[in-house]
C-alpha cells in the first residue's frame, strides 16, 4: 500500500513538473512565436548567455542561435523570456516605435541599483521631461559655449599629471579625469577639498558589483555595490541640502545642481529632490564609465594601427599650424573640422560595442517578420550583430576609420546604433564625442609615440579593460 501511494505521488510530481516545463517552454501567444529554446524553468539559457567571449566578435551565444533559428529567436535569461533581434530593419522599427508599441526595460534589480526614480524608470512624457533637464547640461549649445573650455582644461591638466610617470593605466586614469570634471560640472564637487574623499571610490564600488550575483552579504561584490550607491547618494543628497540653504547667487557660479533646485522650487514642476538626486547619480555614472571605456578602446585601436594614428596626427598637426598661437585651447571651429577624428570615434564605438544589448518591453501585441510577440514580452536588440555583420561592413573585425569616409558621422542608422536610437538615443552622445576628440587631440600632439599593453576580460554584460600606456616623450608641450 505504501509503495502504491509513493508511486502515485511520484507520478503526480512527474506530471506536475512536466506541465510546468511545458508551460515554461510554450509561453502564451495569440500567434506564432519566433523559434528558439527557453531551456529549463527559471535557469533558462543564462549560463550560456554569460559565457565569456572574444571582445571583438559577435558573442557565440548569439552567433550559434542566429545560424540555427534566424535573425529573431526566443531565449530565457535569469528567469525572463526574451526575443532577441539581430535584424537591422526590426531593430530600427523597435526604436522608432518607442512608447507606442515598445517601452524601455530593465530588470527590477537593475532599476533598484540605479535608482527607482532615475530616468531609466520613466516613459513617455516623464522621460522627455527628464531628458530635457539633461539637455540643458549637454546640449550642443552648452558644449560650445561652456563645456569645451572646461573639458579642454581638465584634459590638459590630466596629461600634464600623467607625463611625470613612466606609465599610466588608461581606463582608471581617464575615468578619474572625467569623473572629477563631471562632478565639478554637475554639483561643483571637488574631491581634493571635500571632507570625505571617497565619492569616486563609492562609484567604483557600485560599478564593480553592478553585474554580480544579488547576494547582499558583507564581503560580496553586490553588498559593496549597494553600499557604494548608498554612500554616493548621501554625498549627493547632502549637497542638495547644503545648496538649498546657501544657493549660488551669481550666474557664472551656478551649476547643474542649482538649475535642478530652481526647477524643484517651481510651483508647476513635477520634479522632486528624490528624482533629482537619482538623476545626478545616473548622470555621473553614465558620463565617466562609458566615456572612459570608449577612450580606452580608441587608444588601444590606434596603438595597434599606426597608419590610422599617423592620419589622425596629421589632422591635428594641421590644426596647430593654422593657429596664431600654438598652445591655445581647442576652439569649436577646430572641433567641427576634425573629420578623421570623428571617423575614428565612430569606428571605435562600432567595433568596441560598449553596450552589448538594448532591452524593450512590448506594450501591445506586435507582428515582426511573420511572428507575433505578445504584450509583456521582452525584446533585446543586439547592436554587435549589426556592427560586425560582413554584409554591412567589409572586413568588420578590422579597425578601419576610412570606411566612414563620405558618410554621415553624427547620426544613428539601421546599421549604426552605438548610441541607441529613436527617442532613447543617448542624450550624452555629443558630450562623449567631444571628450574623445579633445583627448585624441592632446594624445597625438603632445607625445611622439605610445606603447600599449592590453589585458581584456570580457563577458556579455561587462568589460573589464586594463590598458597601460607608456610614453616615449615625458614632457607635455615639447613636441613640434
Amino acid at each position: 500500500m505504501e509503495l502504491l501511494t509513493a508511486s502515485y505521488l511520484m507520478t503526480i510530481m512527474v506530471l506536475w513538473i512536466s506541465y510546468k516545463v511545458y508551460k515554461w517552454s510554450h509561453p502564451k501567444s495569440k500567434g506564432k512565436l519566433p523559434p528558439g529554446s527557453t531551456g529549463l524553468p527559471y535557469i533558462g539559457e543564462t549560463i550560456q548567455f554569460f559565457t565569456p567571449y572574444h571582445l571583438y566578435d559577435i558573442p557565440p551565444f548569439i552567433k550559434k542561435r542566429v545560424k540555427r533559428y534566424g535573425s529573431l529567436f526566443v531565449t530565457s535569461i535569469v528567469g525572463q523570456k526574451i526575443v532577441v533581434s539581430t535584424d537591422p530593419e526590426v531593430n530600427n522599427f523597435i526604436f522608432q516605435q518607442e512608447d507606442k508599441i515598445f517601452e524601455c526595460f530593465y530588470t527590477d534589480g537593475f532599476v533598484k541599483l540605479l535608482g527607482t526614480d532615475s530616468i531609466l524608470a520613466y516613459h513617455g512624457y516623464l522621460h522627455k521631461y527628464i531628458k530635457s533637464l539633461i539637455l540643458r547640461l549637454v546640449s550642443p549649445e552648452n558644449l560650445k559655449a561652456n563645456l569645451l573650455h572646461e573639458m579642454d582644461f581638465s584634459t590638459r591638466d590630466a596629461f600634464q599629471s600623467w607625463s611625470s610617470r613612466g606609465s599610466v593605466e588608461i581606463k582608471e586614469e581617464v575615468a578619474d579625469m572625467v569623473f572629477a570634471y563631471a562632478s565639478k560640472l554637475v554639483m561643483s564637487y571637488d574631491e581634493t577639498k571635500a571632507k570625505q574623499n571617497n565619492f569616486r571610490g563609492n562609484f567604483k564600488d557600485f560599478l564593480d558589483g553592478l553585474i554580480s550575483f544579488p547576494i547582499n552579504i558583507p564581503g560580496t561584490a553586490f553588498h559593496a555595490c549597494l553600499q557604494g550607491r548608498k554612500n554616493a547618494m548621501k554625498v549627493i543628497t547632502d549637497a542638495f541640502v547644503e545648496r538649498q540653504a546657501s544657493p549660488h547667487k551669481l550666474d557664472d557660479q551656478k551649476d547643474f545642481l542649482d538649475y535642478l533646485i530652481e526647477e524643484i522650487n517651481d510651483k508647476d514642476t513635477i520634479l522632486n529632490q528624490g528624482v533629482a538626486a537619482d538623476l545626478v547619480f545616473v548622470l555621473l555614472f553614465a558620463t565617466f564609465e562609458t566615456t572612459s571605456t570608449s577612450i580606452t578602446m580608441a587608444t588601444k585601436f590606434l596603438a595597434d594601427n599606426p597608419t590610422a594614428l599617423e592620419e589622425l596626427t596629421k589632422e591635428h598637426q594641421n590644426i596647430l599650424k593654422n593657429r596664431s598661437e600654438q598652445d591655445t585651447e581647442i576652439t569649436w571651429k577646430e572641433y567641427k573640422s576634425m573629420t578623421f577624428t570623428h571617423m575614428v570615434i565612430n569606428e571605435t564605438v562600432r567595433l568596441a560595442n560598449i553596450v552589448p544589448g538594448i532591452f524593450r518591453r512590448v506594450i501591445k501585441d506586435v507582428n515582426l517578420k511573420g511572428y507575433t510577440i505578445p504584450k509583456g514580452m521582452i525584446v533585446m536588440v543586439s547592436p554587435s550583430t549589426v556592427h560586425l555583420n560582413s554584409d554591412k561592413y567589409e572586413d568588420p573585425l578590422a579597425f578601419n576609420p576610412w570606411r566612414w569616409k563620405g558618410k554621415e558621422l553624427h547620426l544613428g542608422s539601421k546599421e549604426f546604433m552605438a548610441f541607441g536610437g529613436g527617442v532613447r538615443l543617448c542624450v550624452g552622445a555629443d558630450f562623449a564625442k567631444l571628450q574623445l576628440a579633445v583627448y585624441l587631440h592632446y594624445l597625438v600632439t603632445k607625445y611622439r609615440s605610445i606603447s600599449v599593453f592590453l589585458f581584456i576580460k570580457a563577458t556579455w554584460t561587462k568589460q573589464e579593460i586594463c590598458i597601460e600606456m607608456i610614453y616615449e616623450l615625458m614632457k607635455v608641450g615639447t613636441k613640434n
